[in-house]
């Protein structure tokens, strides 16, 4: 699958006249607990020819492909609305920055954008992106007998996030795990996560799960000390100007 992708990839920009500058997936194979049937989400930063930025007309800055029948999900932006994006510590953007999967990867750039993420890094632009993710896939298992584990699992990682922008000052990781490592909750919480990740792996989307109390009272929780303390975190203090000579800097190369 990894080759057919980058195939994909390597077509696109054939097609569009441009470089993917990062390739990588994203979604639940990110966040590592995907299901059998879990499809390709793949997302991608490109640049076009200099020239094509000189125009005093909007142009088309994403492109949007699916392929073998919805399986493979192909969304790029381009880098100019990448990096305004990242101005505002755009979180889906720097779940790509930081993805631990790639598919394409210029090691120059990733390594430079990764050192202006941390400089436009908001923990309250943050908070607020995971504490809505969770809140409304978790309105789809609390207080429900079966529920899809799928959603359970979106709540909690993104409550884990939470957890993470409320204890620590940099940019958190992608893949679950890694976040729960550097944590400080419940052990009984962590030492569950594992066994429910493995029964992911062996079932489909659809899949009904029950019970797991202390993991839902865990996610209300934080969701409630995320919406008290959301405002006591800092914003970034970012330089618009530093972006806009990496992105001329970016494409000189």
């Amino acid at each position: 699958m990894e080759q057919r992708i980058t195939d994909y990839l390597h077509q696109i920009e054939i097609e569009n006249d441009i470089e993917i500058l990062l390739a990588c997936e994203t979604g639940s194979r990110a966040w590592g607990f995907h299901s059998p049937d879990s499809d390709y989400d793949v997302r991608f930063i490109y640049k076009h020819k200099k020239d094509w930025y000189l125009s005093l007309s909007d142009q088309k800055d994403s492109i949007d492909l699916m392929y073998d029948d919805n399986e493979i999900d192909l969304s790029g932006w381009d880098l100019r609305k990448s990096l305004m994006l990242l101005n505002k510590s755009n979180s889906a953007l720097i779940e790509r920055i930081y993805s631990p999967i790639h598919y394409i990867s210029n090691t120059e750039f990733v390594d430079s954008i990764r050192l202006y993420t941390n400089n436009t890094y908001s923990r309250i632009a943050s908070i607020h992106h995971y504490k809505g993710m969770s809140k409304t896939a978790f309105s789809d298992v609390r207080d429900k007998e079966q529920y899809s584990l799928k959603k359970l699992f979106y709540a909690l990682r993104a409550a884990t996030v939470c957890q993470w922008i409320l204890q620590r000052d940099e940019v958190p990781p992608v893949k679950m795990m890694d976040i729960l490592h550097g944590i400080d909750i419940s052990d009984n919480i962590k030492q569950r996560i594992q066994p429910l990740i493995e029964i992911k792996s062996t079932v489909d989307e659809k899949y009904k799960h029950s019970g797991e109390d202390e993991i839902i009272s865990f996610i209300h929780e934080t969701l409630d000390l995320a919406e008290s303390e959301a405002k006591n975190l800092p914003a970034a203090k970012t330089r618009l100007d530093d972006l806009n000579n990496f992105f001329i800097d970016t494409l000189n190369k």
